[in-house]
């Protein structure tokens, strides 16, 4: 006989068919997905369609790169009241407000005069960055049964990848042919779209309750998980997003590519990225194996780091290079959401999340400046050693929750 249970969300899940996602998992996952990929769509977009507001709105291109630091430094702050409101009034209305928020963020840069709108409303576009990482880890703990939450969080961390795809290609292509400003208001329009749809989709939510929701959760949680995750975060974010700033620049300047190859570099380390979150994802979600994981992405991404300042002298590694990036540090985060999800407390599942999410902003946010004063003043090769160290720490700061996971009895695990 099949019962259900109501989770520390509040949404309804069943415990028969565990190993199963619900009737509509597939369509959850995908909604899941676009909320990733919605939730950064304006610095996606500002960047695919940088040219034409430069000219348009007359902005410099310092303006323009202002919009990074105003949108992650934002997100980096809210981060943690976002994770509480998720926890607090569940994470069905805070999808709702998360597509709600970037339709209205989208709908001002498509109508702005000059910088001062442009960067009033990337920081609004803060917020549901902020938001996306805790309400969908909540949803995911609510409705997919434990087996298949690691592919799940796979997918929907792969949204950020697809973001960027809708923007530098369907969208781009639009502009070019109805206008910019049209353009952004047709990705308005769709956000408004999935906010009815995720209500359609997604259960009510409901009041939490204290009671564990899972019965695999651990008795007592170490609170240092979370902190030694959102430090790890940090130091991923800073050396991932200077590769995403500077890997084109570096591919023109120093490796001979034209413009247009260069600009395929980044593409291909979006694919990369996809498969990497994907299949590191599903491996994290098997016992014993999640808390392992972070240490040895990282260390792969040091070897990506490395090649790239070999690269300067043996152009081709570039390649290489871009896909050992995806591969291993792009998809490192996705771990880390696998975790947070199986080690967060009962009723705390979005505030964990949402530190975690502050981490990895903040490198977002600090990363390619340092990164960029170190290439002004000592070249590429200096600068790619110095993500080679972000991501060197980044091993040490997640080896002892590998090793940790080796100490617990099996037995303890499940």
């Amino acid at each position: 006989m099949r019962t259900r249970k109501r989770t520390e969300s509040g949404i309804s899940s069943s415990e028969g068919g565990i190993g199963r996602l619900p009737a509509s998992g597939a369509v959850v996952t995908v909604l899941l997905t676009a909320a990733m990929a919605f939730s950064m769509m304006q610095l996606f977009l500002i960047g695919a369609l940088g040219p034409r507001l430069v000219d348009e709105l007359d902005i410099s291109r310092t303006e323009l790169g202002l919009t990074t630091t105003v949108g992650f430094g934002i997100a980096a702050l809210l981060s943690p009241v976002a994770g509480g409101l998720v926890d607090r009034v569940g994470p069905r209305r805070c999808l709702v407000a998360l597509f709600l928020l970037v339709a209205v963020s989208l709908t001002l840069i498509g109508a702005a005069p000059g910088t001062a709108v442009l960067l009033s409303a990337v920081g609004l576009g803060g917020l549901p960055q902020a938001l996306a990482n805790p309400a969908t880890n909540k949803v995911i703990l609510a409705v997919v049964p434990s087996g298949r939450r690691g592919g799940v969080t796979g997918w929907k961390q792969s949204g950020v990848q697809f973001g960027a795809f809708a923007a530098g290609f369907p969208l781009s292509v639009l502009a070019a042919v109805v206008g910019w400003r049209e353009a952004v208001w047709t990705a308005a329009g769709l956000a408004g779209v999935a906010a009815a749809w995720s209500i359609g989709v997604l259960p009510p939510d409901r009041a939490s309750v204290a009671a564990p929701h899972d019965a695999e959760r651990p008795a007592v949680r170490p609170r240092g998980v979370v902190g030694r995750l959102a430090l790890y975060s940090l130091l991923l974010g800073c050396g991932i997003a200077s590769v995403n700033t500077y890997l084109a620049l570096f591919g023109s300047q120093r490796v001979g590519l034209s413009p247009t190859v260069a600009a395929v570099l980044v593409a291909v380390l979006g694919i990369a990225g996809i498969g990497g979150r994907v299949v590191w994802s599903r491996a994290a979600g098997r016992p014993g194996r999640g808390e392992v994981l972070p240490a040895v992405l990282a260390a792969g991404a040091v070897g990506a780091a490395l090649t790239l300042f070999v690269a300067v002298r043996v152009p081709v590694l570039v390649w290489v290079a871009a896909v050992a990036v995806g591969s291993f540090a792009v998809a490192a985060n996705a771990v880390s959401m696998v975790l947070v999800i199986r080690q967060a407390a009962p009723g705390r599942a979005g505030r964990d999340s949402a530190l975690v999410s502050a981490g990895f902003f903040a490198g977002f946010a600090v990363g390619p400046p340092l990164f960029g004063v170190l290439v002004s003043a000592a070249g590429y090769g200096p600068g790619w050693l110095l993500v080679a160290a972000e991501f060197a720490v980044a091993v040490a700061v997640a080896a002892p929750m590998g090793l940790g996971s080796a100490r617990v009895p099996e037995r303890a695990r499940t």
